[in-house]
This record gives C-alpha cells, structure tokens and sequence, in this order.
C-alpha cells in the first residue's frame, strides 16, 4: 500500500504495478494531462513534476521526471503537477509570469517549464542552483522560445506570492503521520493486469538484508534514472522492484577520519555540497550529471551499482581510492572501488548483496586532483570520456599517480601504464608525454556514437596534458606571461 499527498488529499493506493512510472498513472489513471510524455527518457522535461518530502519539519519540494520515476517512489511524499498549482481562472505567479512574457508557443513543453520554475522559487534550497539557465537545463523548447521564459523567469525574482499556499504546517501534519505508519516494508503487487510483478518498499537495512536474501535476482532501485530507461526504452518486464527511498540510514552524509561516506540512497543534489568541499572539480562533475531533475532523483549509489562504463562517478572515486561498503544477511565487507568493476554488466555483488555507502577519502594539501568529463553537449548529456588524475609529488618528482578513466573500457578503469610511467619521474613536459604514450597499453576502446576510438583516445592524452598545465606553477606563470607580452 502506497500512501502519498496530492492537492492536500492523502491518497492510498491497494495495489499497483510496481513498474509503473508517475507520468503513467497520472495521465491514464487520473486524467491529468497536463504533465507530457516527449522523450519518456528524463531528457526533455515535458514530464516534469515536483515532488515534496518532508526533510525536519518542513517540506523541500524538488523537481522530477515523472516520466521514469516509478510509482512506489511516492510514498510519504506530496506531489504536484500543473494542475495542482493553478487553473485558467486563477493561474500561479508562474504561470502569469509565462503569458505576459509570451513564453508559450505551441504549450507542449510549457507545463514542464512551469514546474521547474516553480520548484526554483517554491523554497530557497540551498543544495540546489539558482541560475535559471541550470535550472531549466532539463526543459527542452521545441519552438525555440527560450528568450521569452527567461524573461518569465527573470520577472519572478520580487515576487512574494510564490510560496504561498504550498508547504504549511497542514501539509507537514499529514506528511508526518504518514511517515508515523509501523516501520514494516511495504508491498505492492500488479494487481490489475494480474502479473506476478512484486515491489517492496523496506524501511530499514535489516528488512532489505531479508527481502534480497529471499529474492537474490530483484531489481534493486535507488533513483530510476536508469532503471526507468529499462521500463520506458527497452520495454524490460521487471518482475521484482525493491526500492530503497524509505531506508533512512542509506540517506546519511557523514564526515570521518577516512573520508566523507555517502549512502547509496544519497541524491546528487544532496551530495552536491559534500562533495564540493571534498575538491571543487567534484561540484563541477555532478553539476554536468544530467539535469536538475535528474539529480534530483538519481544517487551516487546508483551509479556505481549500475556498473556503466561510462558512469561519470566511478573515474574520479578511483582516482581517489574511495572505498565501498557492500551489506547482506552475511554482514559487511569492504573493497576498494576499481574492484567492484569485474567486465561490462558484471560487478562484485553477491547474491542478496547490496551497495550500503562510498567512503571517499578527502584531498590531501600535497595531492594534485582534476577530473574532467567530454560530452557534445555541456549540459545533460552523457561522457564520450571522463578522465580523473591524482598524483602527489615529492621535491618535483612523481611520489604517486592514480588515473582512472570512463569511456575508455568495458568499465571505470585505471591507467596502470599511464602511471608507471609517471612514477619517480620528474613532473615535466617530456614525463607527460611518455605517459600519454603509455596510455596506448592501457586502453583500446571503441568508436560508438558518442565518439570514435581515435577521437577517445586523443581526448585522454590531452586530458592528462590539460592537468599537468593546470596544475605546474611553472607553466601557470609562463601562461600568464604571454598573456601580458600580448596585451
């Protein structure tokens, strides 16, 4: 049974399929169609929905793709669409804002627009941006109106009636009693198309240890940015969903003596910060990792769990030697990253097993860190390749160097050539340029439609050139010299 808020209505639902996506529901099981399927792929935003969660006393509200996050992710929570906020005869600031600015033309995309900007000025969140421009990275206009909903946006930033009616200690009541329910998992079924399709919803580790114990081959869920694309783009009939958004203790962020350990349900939005405290480049990275709805839902968990080569977490988690907790029945174990990636689609995960947390060790004073990530597109697109270097120096000479790479290999992989060939070298052009050579024995990768091989392995070759400029002091000054010998 899944219990959510809509329009101020608790809502339950019995039985549902599991599978089932938001947008779904919605536009079949209650008619509202104001929320669009366009890409049905979290790219383009039409879908875009807000979700509200309760987070100590008050309630944050986050933009999402309805379109793959799945049905029991509701639970305890408030969601609202366009519907919800405004009518015809009495429209939401947003929304007003959005017909004086003439920032509608066909109006297929525009509701999702509406939505992310009201999630923008509902309530100042601090983890998440506030450039319009980042916030709208996930709404696509067809119709090329992008001048008009700046404008909107822009004329929003004085008003004061935004916030009203959403998020009042009505709103907090009801959310609590819900999340007051007896701390059992919850269980759905498909009950109206009659499958066997399963989804549980556990509320603690030790009732996910027992769930995976009794259904080893589940699908675990975290944000469904991926396993949304399963459902929508493959057509994948998943038979068992477990989903982790209720597990409280996989949601921690804690600072210790070996690093910042983030849980597997840890959002990017919400590791944003940690991480950009970790070394500036990771804030950058996330904040390039798909769209503000997106992150919004999709975990560092997740990424790893889901074992791509061409996840942009992985390279710069091995750069740094982060280290991974995996938990079952059986207990804890830990293991250094760059070991969970066995070969494409196999990861060191046990039967009944689960990723539970990332330790990931901060920057030492001494150690040089950039990771960087090349996409054609700069906002919301996915890595041709995403490069991480660590290396520490000892009186100029290479003391330690881990490189890693995505896009490169069937997974996230060390450069074990690349760095020996740096180490004990001096850190000089002609070292850089023996490692770049080295990279050949490291990688062979292929050419698919993001980027050829010869384009791959170019990009890693001046990644590596670009870190060492970026980081010599030497080549630092001679730069800007020149900069001042042409002015």
């Amino acid at each position: 049974m899944i219990k959510f808020l809509m329009d101020g209505d608790v809502r339950t639902l019995e039985a549902c399929d599991p599978s089932s996506t938001v947008l779904e529901w919605l536009r079949e099981s209650e008619h509202r169609c104001g929320t669009k399927e366009g890409c049905a792929e979290g790219d383009c935003g039409a879908c875009t929905v807000v979700i509200g969660e309760l987070v100590e006393d008050r309630v944050r509200y986050r933009a999402i793709n309805a379109c793959i996050y799945l049905l029991p992710m509701l639970h305890g929570k408030e969601l609202i669409t366009v519907e919800s906020i405004g009518s015809s005869k009495a429209m939401h600031p947003v929304q007003e804002s959005m017909v004086e600015c003439h920032g509608s033309q066909c109006g297929f995309c525009t509701p999702g627009f509406v939505m992310s900007l009201f999630a923008r000025y509902q309530n100042s969140d601090p983890s998440l941006p506030r450039s319009v421009n980042t916030v709208l990275a996930g709404n696509l206009c067809r119709c090329t109106g992008y001048g008009p909903i700046q404008k909107a946006a822009a004329s929003l930033e004085d008003n004061e009636d935004l916030q009203a009616k959403f998020g009042g200690p009505e709103t907090v009541e009801k959310l609590k009693a819900i999340a007051a329910m007896p701390p059992e998992p919850i269980q759905f079924h498909d009950a109206v198309q009659a499958t066997n399709r399963k989804g549980f919803a556990p509320t603690t580790e030790k009732q996910l240890c027992g769930i995976l114990q009794n259904h080893p081959d589940a699908v675990v869920v975290a944000g469904a940015t991926d396993v949304g694309l399963w459902i929508t783009k493959k057509l994948a009939s998943l038979s068992t969903l477990v989903f982790l958004g209720n597990i409280g203790a996989l949601r921690k962020i804690e600072t210790t003596e070996a690093g910042t350990e983030i849980g597997a349900g840890v959002t990017y939005s919400d590791a944003l910060a940690h991480l950009r405290k970790v070394h500036g480049d990771l804030g950058e990275l996330l904040e390039r990792i798909g769209s503000v709805q997106v992150r919004n839902s999709g975990t560092i968990g997740g990424n790893i769990a889901n074992g791509s080569p061409i996840g942009d977490t992985p390279p710069f988690l091995i750069a740094l030697d982060a280290k991974l907790k995996l938990a079952s029945t059986a207990g804890e174990r830990a293991l250094p990253i760059e070991d969970f990636f066995i070969d494409y689609g196999k990861q060191d995960l046990r039967p009944g097993e689960y990723v539970k947390s990332v330790i990931i060790p901060s920057v030492a004073p001494d150690q040089l860190f950039r990771t960087y990530k090349v996409s054609k597109r700069f906002d919301q697109d996915i890595s041709a390749v995403c490069g991480a270097f660590s290396v520490t120096l000892h009186e100029g000479q290479v003391r330690s160097a881990r490189i890693a790479f995505g896009g490169m290999a069937a997974t996230p992989k060390r450069a074990l050539a690349c760095e020996n060939a740096l180490l004990g070298q001096n850190w000089t052009t002609q070292s850089i340029e023996a490692a770049c050579s080295a990279l050949a024995d490291d990688f062979s990768p292929l050419s698919d439609m993001r980027a050829s091989a010869v384009y791959r392995n170019k990009i890693a070759q001046n990644l590596l050139r670009k870190f060492h400029l970026e980081t010599t002091t030497e080549q630092r000054t001679r730069i800007l010299e020149t900069q001042v010998d042409h002015a």
